[in-house]
C-alpha cells in the first residue's frame, strides 16, 4: 500500500509538471504552437491527476469514477500533440478548423463510449479486482473501441516521430539539441505504454502516466534553455533562410552562432563549419565589419565590399538581441543591399548636374546667336558699303561684287535658319542629342562660313583630317565648336598667317587640333582661359575685329557636354594650338594611325 502512496505522489508531481506547462503556455498563448501544446499538455494532467487517485482505490466504483476522469483527456492528447509537431515543423499552414474537426471525430466516439460504457461495453467487455498482488489492481478485458483508440493514437504518434526525425537531420547543429529534447519528451508516455501493453517486463501497473513525468522534466528543461515555445525553429528557419538582407548573429564574445543563406553570397568563403568561429576569423578580409562590430550596436553608413568580383554596397545595422529579462545575449549583424540605389542615387546626381549646365545654357542661348551670327553680317554690311562706293565712283556693273555678297548674305540666311530651328526645339529644355558625324566633312562646312572673313586676312584654313573621320557629338554643338575656334584662330591671327586642323586617335577618343600662326594668348589670360567659373574679357582682333568674349567658354562647355575634354598650348608670337577630344561612335571603325594629310580650303 505504502507502494502506491509512492506512485500516487510521483503521479501528482507529473501533474504538477503538466499544470506548470500549462501556464506558460497560455502566458504565450498568441502563439498557436503555444496553444495546441497547452491542451495536450492538460490532457496529460488529467490523466496522471486520475491515475494517481485510481492507483489507491480500493473498489471498482472508485476506481471506475477515476478512469472517467482520466479519460476527459486521453483520448484527445494524442491528436493535440500531432497538431503541435505540425506547427512546430513548419506546417502551420495545414492546420486549419477543418482538419482539427476531422482529427478530433474518433476521440470525440472514443470519449462517448468510455463514459456510456456501462450501457453497451464496446470499450471495455468486461472490468474486474484482481488482489493478487496484495493490493486491488482493475483487470480490464478491451472491447472494439478501445482498440480503435490505441491504433489511432500511435498511427499520428508514428507520423509525428518522423516528422521530428526529417526535422532533425534538416535543421542546423544549434537547432538539434532543442529537437532532441522534443522528441524525447514526446517519447515519454507513449515508450511507457509500449512496455506496458507488450508485457515485457509483467509490470501490474499502468506505467503510462508515469512517462508524463519524463515528459515534463524534457519540455520545461527545453522550454527554459531553449525557448522552444516562442521560436517553432523549422518554421523560424525557413523565414531566416529565405530573408533577401545578410544576416550573421554572434554571442557577446564575437563568436559566431547562426547566418542565412544570403549571408554566404556576401561573406566569401562562409559556410556552416565557421559556427563557433570569432568574429575575427570571419571577417578576415573585411576590415571595415569588424571595425562596426567592434564598436557596438548601431546603423553604419553605406559599407563597400567586394562580392565575387562585384564592388556592392550595403546598409550595415548591428543590433542587440535581449533575452527574456531583457538582458544582452548577444549581436545581429543585418546587410542590406543597396547597390541598385547607390547606382541610381549617382546617376541622378549626373543627371542634376547636367540639368543645371543645361539651363545655365540656356540662359546664354542669345549671346550664342548674337555671337554666332555677328561677323557674317558684318561682311554682308561691309560688302554692301563697298558696292555702294564702287557704284558712286564708277557708276558701273559690279557682278562679282553682288554675285559675292548674294552668298554670303544665302550663307548666313543658312546659319539663321539652323540656329532658330534648334532654339525651336529647345524650347522645353536643352536636348543633347549625340550623332555620328564626318569630322572632315564638318570642318568644310564650317570653314566655308568663314571663308570670307579667312581672305580678307589671306589666311589658309588647312584641314589634314581625313575623310571618313567619324566621331560622336551633337550636331549644333559640333558645329558651334568648330565654328568658334576657327573664328578665334582667324580673329588673332595676322594678315598671310594659316590655321591647320589635324586630328588622331588618343586613349579611346578623337582629339582635334586647331592650330594658328598669330600671336598667341596673353600671359594675363593664360590661367583664366578655360577655367569653369572664369570668363575670358572680350580683347580686339589684328584687323580691329570685336566680340563679346564667349566663345571659349561655350566651346568649353560644350566639349563637356559631349564627353569631351579642351586644352590649349600657346607661345607669345609663335600660336595657339587648341585640343578638344570627342568620343568615338560606339561602334567605331578601325582608324589608321598615321593621319593622311589633305589639303582644304584656303
Amino acid at each position: 500500500m505504502y507502494n502506491n502512496l509512492y506512485l500516487s505522489a510521483m503521479l501528482m508531481a507529473a501533474t504538477c509538471c503538466s499544470l506548470i506547462m500549462c501556464y506558460l503556455c497560455f502566458k504565450r498563448r498568441e502563439l498557436p504552437i503555444a496553444v495546441s501544446y497547452g491542451l495536450g499538455m492538460l490532457t496529460g494532467a488529467f490523466y496522471t491527476f486520475g491515475y494517481a487517485f485510481e492507483i489507491v482505490s480500493h473498489t471498482l466504483e472508485d476506481i471506475r469514477f477515476w478512469l472517467h476522469i482520466e479519460y476527459i483527456g486521453i483520448p484527445f492528447g494524442t491528436i493535440l500533440w500531432f497538431i503541435m509537431v505540425l506547427q512546430y515543423t513548419g506546417r502551420q499552414a495545414l492546420v486549419t478548423k477543418k482538419l482539427v474537426l476531422l482529427l478530433l471525430i474518433i476521440p470525440f466516439f472514443n470519449f462517448l463510449a468510455h463514459h456510456t460504457n456501462e450501457w453497451h461495453h464496446l470499450f471495455y467487455k468486461s472490468m474486474t479486482l484482481d488482489y493478487s498482488e496484495g493490493i486491488p489492481l482493475v483487470v480490464l478485458e478491451k472491447g472494439p473501441f478501445y482498440i480503435l483508440h490505441v491504433v489511432y493514437a500511435y498511427s499520428f504518434f508514428v507520423i509525428g516521430i518522423i516528422l521530428l526525425v526529417q526535422m532533425f537531420f534538416k535543421a542546423a547543429s544549434r537547432m538539434r539539441k532543442q529537437i532532441a529534447f522534443m522528441f524525447i519528451g514526446s517519447w515519454g508516455p507513449y515508450g511507457f505504454t509500449l512496455v506496458y501493453l507488450s508485457g515485457i517486463l509483467h509490470i501490474p501497473y499502468d506505467i503510462s502516466p508515469f512517462g508524463f513525468l519524463i515528459s515534463g522534466i524534457f519540455y520545461m528543461w527545453g522550454i527554459y534553455q531553449f525557448n522552444m515555445l516562442r521560436l517553432a525553429p523549422l518554421a523560424l528557419q525557413k523565414v531566416f533562410a529565405s530573408m533577401q538582407d545578410a544576416v550573421l548573429v554572434f554571442d557577446l564574445d564575437y563568436t559566431l552562432t547562426s547566418f542565412n543563406e544570403s549571408a554566404k553570397k556576401v561573406i566569401k568563403g562562409l559556410h556552416n563549419g565557421w559556427i563557433g568561429q570569432p568574429a575575427a576569423s570571419i571577417f578576415g578580409q573585411y576590415p571595415i565589419l569588424l571595425e562596426k562590430i567592434a564598436q557596438g550596436p548601431a546603423v553604419a553608413p553605406k559599407v563597400q565590399l567586394a562580392r565575387e568580383g562585384d564592388e556592392r554596397f550595403y546598409n550595415l545595422h548591428l543590433s542587440f538581441i535581449h533575452d527574456n529579462r531583457r538582458r544582452p545575449a548577444g549581436q545581429m549583424l543585418l546587410l542590406s543591399d543597396v547597390t541598385e540605389s547607390v547606382h541610381n542615387e549617382v546617376r541622378l546626381q549626373e543627371n542634376a548636374k547636367q540639368l543645371q549646365e543645361l539651363n545655365t545654357f540656356k540662359d546664354k542661348m542669345f549671346s550664342v546667336v548674337a555671337h554666332d551670327i555677328r561677323d557674317p553680317l558684318a561682311v554682308s554690311l561691309n560688302l554692301m558699303e563697298l558696292m555702294e562706293d564702287e557704284l558712286q565712283d564708277y557708276g558701273g556693273k559690279h557682278d562679282e561684287i553682288v554675285q559675292e555678297m548674294g552668298q554670303q548674305i544665302q550663307k548666313t540666311f543658312t546659319l539663321v535658319e539652323s540656329l532658330l530651328e534648334w532654339f525651336r526645339s529647345q524650347r522645353g529644355g536643352m536636348v543633347f542629342n549625340p550623332v555620328v558625324r564626318d569630322l572632315a566633312q564638318t570642318v568644310q562646312l564650317n570653314a566655308r562660313l568663314l571663308q570670307v572673313r579667312s581672305e580678307s586676312k589671306s589666311i589658309r584654313i588647312i584641314s589634314e583630317i581625313p575623310q571618313e573621320t567619324f566621331i560622336f557629338a551633337d550636331k549644333e554643338m559640333l558645329d558651334l565648336i568648330i565654328r568658334n575656334l576657327l573664328s578665334n584662330a582667324i580673329k588673332f591671327t595676322d594678315y598671310g598667317g594659316s590655321i591647320r586642323l589635324r586630328a588622331k586617335l588618343a586613349e579611346g577618343k578623337m582629339v582635334v587640333s586647331v592650330s594658328d600662326t598669330g600671336a598667341g594668348v596673353p600671359v594675363e589670360q593664360v590661367d583664366s582661359l578655360l577655367q569653369q567659373d572664369a570668363y575670358p574679357v572680350p580683347s580686339i582682333g589684328t584687323a580691329g575685329e570685336r566680340g563679346v568674349g564667349l566663345g571659349l567658354t561655350l566651346c568649353r562647355e560644350f566639349v563637356h557636354l559631349n564627353g569631351g575634354e579642351i586644352w590649349f598650348d600657346t607661345a607669345p608670337q609663335q600660336g595657339s594650338t587648341f585640343y578638344f577630344s570627342l568620343p568615338l561612335p560606339p561602334s567605331a571603325p578601325a582608324y589608321p594611325h598615321e593621319q593622311s594629310e589633305r589639303r582644304g580650303t584656303g
